[in-house]
């Protein structure tokens, strides 16, 4: 079982950052609103906008590929972090008792971040990647 959950949540966390990567090309706007709100407005421009989501793409597609994940789960936990960090309220009081500008929908960033750190701290449990097919 350990095996197929890794696979899957490899393959799940992989997909949400090719996802959010290609957002980032098909609708501008609302990646320029999301630096925008949570962001400080840092990145708003589409050619920051563009290159964002190619990274985003290419490390998801390494993270569902299973391949190089020494450096990209590093990178993974960064960019998952940095926008859990972003959506922190939320984390925290999701349901905006406290906090104003809080919202339910954005508590899954901290199951998210955790799990690219649980990814990243069982690398050598994932054997069903690219890179444990080339060292086998």
């Amino acid at each position: 079982m350990k095996r197929w959950g890794l696979l899957l949540l490899r393959v799940t966390t992989g997909w949400l950052l090719v996802l959010w990567g290609i957002d980032k090309f098909q609708n501008v706007a609302h990646g320029q609103a999301v630096a925008e709100t949570f962001y400080f407005g840092i990145g708003t421009q589409a050619v920051v906008q563009h290159i964002v989501g190619g990274i985003q793409i290419l490390l998801g597609a390494l993270v569902i590929l299973g391949l190089w994940r020494r450096r990209a789960y590093p990178v993974m936990l960064a960019v998952l972090a940095f926008t859990a960090i972003g959506v922190w309220k939320s984390i925290i009081d999701p349901w905006g008792w406290f906090l104003d500008g809080s919202n339910v929908l954005f508590y899954p960033s901290a199951i998210i971040a955790a799990a690219a750190l649980l990814l990243w701290g069982t690398i050598d449990d994932d054997e069903m990647t690219l890179d444990a097919k080339m060292t086998s």
